[in-house]
């Protein structure tokens, strides 16, 4: 296909342990890459050289857990060099970024599973972003005892928590998608992949106006 002018945007891909977040963002950008958009995959954390030291800090077994503002504050310091280095970049490049979780996971996982104040963490995004928002979320919606039983995303931090733990989170990714429908495209991450994708393309088609 000839090469198209890429409209640029910021798709974020949300959801709790084993929704597929990783595999569905290498199938969307596969097919924009395929309709000649110019497409960065990357992801939260440890899409820069830093993001990789926090990321195996947050994978390494702590002698003493992990106090959850220490726990987000490494999220948000992830985030900042992740803005600043990676997706900013791309994004004035006109580049279409596909970001496997972005700043709802740390309201869900910090706000709503841990119970840090949701305004707190939506000031330390805020400051980790410049203000930076995703043009389209989607989030994949899976039950936390499916997701747990692929076996993939538990070897950090909260992977390793309890199933009320990720109960918590799965509802609080809801309440999100319900107060910004805007933005939210929820999708049921226990369908088939090829289904799954197909919502996802359509939903990004619609959300960044793509022909």
């Amino acid at each position: 296909m000839a090469a198209a002018d890429s409209c640029g945007g910021l798709i974020t891909l949300e959801g709790g342990e084993g929704s597929g977040k990783t595999t569905l963002a290498a199938q969307i950008a596969q097919r924009l890459r395929d309709e000649g958009q110019t497409v960065c995959v990357t992801r939260e954390p440890g899409g820069t050289e830093l993001g990789r030291l926090i990321e195996g800090i947050l994978q390494e077994e702590q002698s003493s857990p992990l106090s959850p503002l220490a726990e987000l504050l490494l999220f948000e310091a992830d985030r900042a060099q992740h803005v600043s280095e990676i997706i900013v970049p791309a994004l004035n490049a006109r580049r279409i970024v596909v970001c496997d979780r972005f700043t709802d996971s740390s309201l869900a996982y910090q706000g709503y599973g841990r119970g840090l104040d949701l305004e707190l963490i939506r000031r330390l995004n805020h400051e980790a972003t410049g203000g930076l928002k995703a043009d389209l979320t989607l989030l994949l919606d899976v039950p936390p005892e499916v997701g747990l039983s692929r076996g993939d995303d538990q070897n950090d931090v909260t992977g390793r928590e309890t199933i009320d733990f990720h109960e918590r989170v799965r509802g609080g990714f809801l309440e999100l998608a319900r107060a910004e429908p805007g933005r939210f495209v929820v999708i049921d991450g226990t369908l088939a992949l090829e289904e799954v994708t197909e919502r996802a393309i359509t939903a990004v088609r619609e959300g960044l106006l793509l022909r």
